[in-house]
Order: structure tokens, then sequence, then C-alpha cells
């Protein structure tokens, strides 16, 4: 936003006080203001630090975690049924006690086996009131212990290969989103360009057909044209304004498309500057396919499906069979009446356990689920192929356009050249009489018809190479990578 502020400024310094609304842009300072001000890019920043912090949760998870659990008070008051050994009944006794607990641990995750290390230290103070009242401290002063699937699924060992890729994809995605944005402030750029310069034609011809009328009725007085030459230059004159009048709405809607699209003031007077003529080089079609695979999203994406398509079938297959953990620990605990008493000569603690699942009967539930899942990974993997020969097509074609569009601005800029010359030349010839009416409005049409195909070339041109940098992350007029020229920490 304060880059915008700061443009604005610049250009509110650069044009008179009278024109103050009134800004000029070239095709490089509308994709600038679009990347920087525009609601898709405010979008593709913020999906961007989405995928982010999920890449740092993820790393944040490889790390030792630093527990700390607390019961700081626990009061009962009740009555409660108690064994009486010299009567030997049951009996209803009043209790009333206190309880408070600590536990800090240290957890650490393992990718390699998918089994957690931890380690502990914890203190515990029990009071009971009434009659028979005493305190009791117990301490755990430390423990470690780990705990482990011997045969399972290991979510660690397949989050390591996924997670970096998903955030790969992420910070390609947001690259992607921003040529994107590049692509559509083209596209708006040059509707507007073709308004302003229909806008333009047709004051010209208004201009020039009320010169011509004006003309006509001069020469019909001296009998030099034709009745019916006369009322062709008035009705004219008439369609000129109307077409007039029909450009300065479409020039309007034009002008507040892209306003609205670059987060502009509605009111905001545009005067845009059309590119000049591309500069002459070719882009190598291989070249092309081999950084889209490298660098488009689409094609990470497809690999992540792959991948977690994979791991859907490991975790069935491996949940298809018995299941078996382990479950080991050693310290120390003490308990006293005082607090130092339960740090005093602590006895040792140890904890072995080990859990078994046998699956006996389950009717072929998990069996169908492991077919499932891997017939899934056929389906991802034929899917995934041709999503990536319709990606490699549209580079393909995209590619060739591009390539041959530099040819055809030139054409169409000559053919302007041409146009332009012919026109003016029918025109003087009209002026002095030797060029008849049909003449004149037949090099007219021309003359605009060239304009309009010019400004459609550059268009074709202009957009043509943002949606080669969209699909490829490469920019093959300095032949770097966008990622990395990219400073992803300006994003944090």
């Amino acid at each position: 936003m304060m880059k915008k502020i700061f443009m604005f400024i610049l250009w509110a310094c650069a044009v008179p006080a009278a024109a103050q609304q009134t800004f000029t842009l070239d095709l490089a300072q509308t994709i600038r203001l679009a990347n920087d001000s525009s609601l898709e890019a405010f979008r593709a920043q913020n999906m961007y630090l989405s995928g982010f912090w999920e890449y740092r949760t993820y790393r944040a998870n490889r790390l030792p975690s630093l527990t700390l659990d607390l019961t700081p008070a626990q009061y009962y008051r009740d009555i409660t049924r108690r064994y009486d050994s010299q009567e030997d009944i049951d009996v209803y006794r009043t209790q009333q006690s206190f309880y408070a607990y600590g536990n800090l641990s240290v957890n650490q995750n393992v990718d390699l086996t998918g089994g957690t290390l931890y380690a502990s230290t914890s203190l515990g103070y029990m009071r009971n009131f009434g009659a028979g009242k005493y305190s009791q401290y117990t301490s755990v002063p430390f423990q470690i212990g780990y705990t482990q699937d011997l045969i399972g699924y290991n979510a660690f060992r397949w989050e390591r290969k996924i997670e970096p890729l998903k955030y790969e994809k992420v910070k390609k995605q947001y690259l992607y989103n921003a040529e994107q944005v590049s692509e559509q402030a083209t596209t708006y750029f040059f509707q507007l360009a073709m308004a302003q310069t229909e806008y333009d034609l047709a004051r010209d011809n208004a201009a020039s057909t009320d010169t011509l009328y004006r003309i006509g009725r001069e020469r019909f007085k001296i009998a030099a044209i034709s009745r019916a030459d006369l009322l062709t230059l008035e009705l004219d004159h008439v369609n000129a304004g109307n077409t007039l009048q029909t450009a300065a709405s479409s020039l309007k809607r034009a002008m507040f498309a892209l306003a609205s699209f670059l987060d502009l003031p509605k009111d905001t007077q545009l005067r845009l500057v059309l590119p000049g003529p591309p500069r002459g080089y070719t882009v190598p079609v291989d070249k092309a396919l081999a950084m889209a695979r490298e660098n488009n999203p689409d094609f990470l994406q497809l690999r992540q499906d792959v991948l977690e398509a994979e791991q859907e079938v490991n975790r069935t297959k491996v949940e298809s069979r018995f299941n078996a953990s382990i479950n080991a620990s050693i310290g120390f605990n003490q308990v006293a009446e005082d607090l130092g008493g339960a740090y005093r000569r602590p006895l040792q603690q140890d904890m072995v356990s080990v859990s078994i699942s046998i699956p006996l009967v389950d009717w072929g539930v998990r069996k169908g689920k492991y077919n499932m899942a891997r017939n899934n990974l056929n389906v991802v993997r034929i899917s995934s192929r041709q999503q990536e020969i319709s990606v490699e097509e549209e580079v393909i074609m995209t590619v060739n356009d591009f390539n041959l569009q530099q040819s055809l601005v030139q054409s169409a800029s000559r053919a302007l050249d041409l146009a332009d010359m012919a026109y003016e030349e029918t025109r003087q010839r009209f002026i002095i009489g030797q060029a008849d009416i049909n003449s004149l409005t037949l090099s007219l049409n021309r003359q605009q018809e060239a304009q309009r195909n010019y400004i459609s070339a550059l268009q074709a041109y202009w957009e043509n190479y943002y949606k080669i940098r969209r699909l490829t992350l490469f920019d093959f007029a300095g032949g770097f990578s966008l990622s990395d020229k990219f400073d992803w920490g300006l994003l944090n």
C-alpha cells in the first residue's frame, strides 16, 4: 500500500494541478501497480503466507517440544464408600482432600523410525483432612523413555517427503499467481488502449467529417459534386457523431475496469502509452518445456498427488497386518511427608510395555481398503500424466504463438504506417477534387482497421509473453528463473 501511495504522489507531482486526477501509464507501470496494490495480488500473498505457516508448523514439529502440565489445585469434599477391615464391612465415610501436580516434559519425534523420545520430571502433593490428617509429596526427579510402533505406519517419514514439496509448490504458486496478475493487467491495459484508440479515431473522424461536410457544401454550391455525394458526407458526419458518443461510453467502462483492478479511485482518469515494438528473440520450445516441468506449480501438485496416494497405499498396507508397539522408560521416584524427602534417595522406576493387535476376522475390510488405495494410486498416476500432457501442450502452443506474434507485430506496424500515408494522401486528393467520396471512405476504413490490428497484435504478443512467464516461471528475455531473483523474506 505504501508503494501505491508513493507512486500516486509521484504521478500527482508530474501533472498540472488542473489535471490532478489524470495519470499516464505505460504497460510496465500498470503491471507493477497491479502486483503491488490489486486485490488479486493481496489474495496471492495471503495464500502464500498460509502455506508458509503450514510449513513452519511442520518444521516446528521436528524440533524438541517443551510442555508444562499443571494441576495447581484440586479439592475434594464428599462421602465415599470405604472397606472397614476390622468390622469386615463397607461403610460410608466423609472424605476431604487437596491435591496438586506438575509435570515438565521434553518430546522429540524421530523421523527415521516414527517413534517419540521423551524425558520428564514431575512433582505431586496430597493432603488429607479430618481425623487421619496427613500430607505426602511424590516426585519423579528424572525419567526418560521411548515409544515406538514396531510394525506400523510411519507418518513422520511421509511428512518428510511431502511437506517440503508442498512448500516449494506454495512458493512457485505465488510466482504463478503474480504472473497471472500481470497477464490480467495486460488484458485490461490493452482493452483500455483499444477503447482509447477507438475514441481517438472517432474524435478525429468526427472532426474530419465535419470539415469534409463543410467543404462538400461549398463544392455542391458550384456543382462540383452531386447531391448524392453531399448527402453521403452529411450521413458520415451524423454517423461519426454517434460513433463518438458510443466510443466515449466504451472508454469510460474500460477505464473504470482497469482502475478497479488496480484498486485505484473509481474517478481516476488514465491515459495509456502503448509499448514499442518488441525485441526480436525466439523462445526455444525445449527450454520452455524443461522450465515448466521444473517450476510450474501444476507439475509440483501432480507430484504431491502421487506421493499422497503412495502414502495412503503404505498406510492401508501396514494397517492390514497386525500391529505391535513398545513403550519403555527408566527413571527415579520417591514419596515422603516433606518436600526435601521426596528428592532424597530416589528409587529406580522402570517400565516396559509391549502391545500387539492381531486382526482375526474383519471380513476383508482391511484388504478392501488396501486394494482401493492401490487402485486409486493407479488412477492418480494416469490422471497426472494426462494433466502433464495438457500443460505441456499449452506451453508448446503458447511458445509457438509468441514466436510467430513478433513478426505479426512488425507486419501490423508496417501496415499501419502505409494505411496512415494512404489515408492522408486520399484525403488531400479529395479536398482538391481528385478523389471521390467512396475512395475516401475506403481509405479511412483501412486506416482505422490497421490501427485496431496493430493494437490487437501488440496485445497478443504481451499476453503470450506473460503467459510463458506464468507457465515456466522463467524470464527468457533476461535468462533467469523468477524464483532465483525473488526475496521470499519480503512476504514473511
